[in-house]
């Protein structure tokens, strides 16, 4: 058997987000692992499973997922597999990359940070063809400066219960962040974006769009500089913000090269 990584990327708007949903009634939900496997199924003639690097809710995409699967052909050339499976996948999932790796690795628990961005516009309208990938907040003149001064607080391990949605079931809510800071960059006509990235070993339910939804609204209200380090150190979900949308949320990069911490 091979053990054979991928790299995806997928619109998420119309998929119940990444993890198969498996219902008694026989019941089809529409997700981004259901999809991989059942194109799986189609080349192996057998049921195959994914092993995806983390997951992604409801209407969230990916430039950059990482999932990891066993092969039982030995004589198929590893590159074949991204022409094939796209081929067989539909026009909102694409595989971007294939390699060959160690019969021991797995995606999720050999994933040593997963890096986010977030794409904001902003102004008086938003254009057509970017509707179901930004977020616009109308109105809004972002305060690049004022921005990263309140993100600066997100360094190091940090307990994220304020940003944390309710019902979610992880052991701890402590987790490692390396780095989150915005920039500007321009889409294809040339308007300027607003875009939040964040990189830690793990992320809690809804959370970088917690996050992000509460820096927007600090920097709209012309918030003092450690606004959000008191939010962060109420450890209260009440003191956060509003939950951004999907549709700006991308899973930008998964890393395996760094520290393995804790989950």
């Amino acid at each position: 058997m091979r053990n054979i990584l991928l790299t995806i990327s997928y619109d998420g708007t119309d998929f119940c987000g990444w993890q198969r949903q498996d219902h008694d009634n026989g019941e089809v939900t529409r997700t981004v692992q259901g999809e991989i496997e059942t194109a799986l199924e189609k080349i192996h003639k057998q049921k195959t499973t994914l092993y995806g690097s983390g997951r992604t809710d409801s209407g969230v995409h990916a430039l950059g997922q990482a999932a990891n699967f066993f092969s039982p052909i030995d004589s198929m050339p590893v590159l074949n597999y991204q022409r094939a499976l796209n081929a067989f996948l539909p026009e909102d999932i694409r595989i971007m990359d294939v390699k060959e790796v160690s019969e021991a690795f797995n995606a999720r628990f050999n994933a040593t940070s997963r890096s986010y961005r977030y794409f904001i516009s902003f102004g008086n309208s938003c254009s057509a063809n970017q509707s179901r990938y930004v977020w616009h907040v109308k109105n809004y003149t972002p305060n690049l400066q004022r921005l990263n001064e309140l993100a600066s607080c997100l360094r190091g391990e940090l307990d994220c219960q304020s940003f944390a949605a309710s019902g979610d079931q992880s052991l701890s809510t402590c987790r490692y962040l390396d780095n989150a800071y915005f920039f500007m960059e321009k889409d294809l006509f040339g308007r300027q974006l607003l875009v939040f990235e964040i990189e830690a070993n793990a992320f809690l339910w809804k959370m970088v769009r917690t996050i992000t939804g509460t820096l927007i609204n600090l920097d709209k209200n012309n918030a003092s500089p450690d606004a959000m380090k008191k939010i962060l150190e109420a450890k209260d979900r009440t003191q956060a913000g509003v939950t951004a949308p999907s549709t700006g949320l991308f899973l930008y990069k998964i890393n395996f090269d760094g520290i393995r911490r804790h989950v």
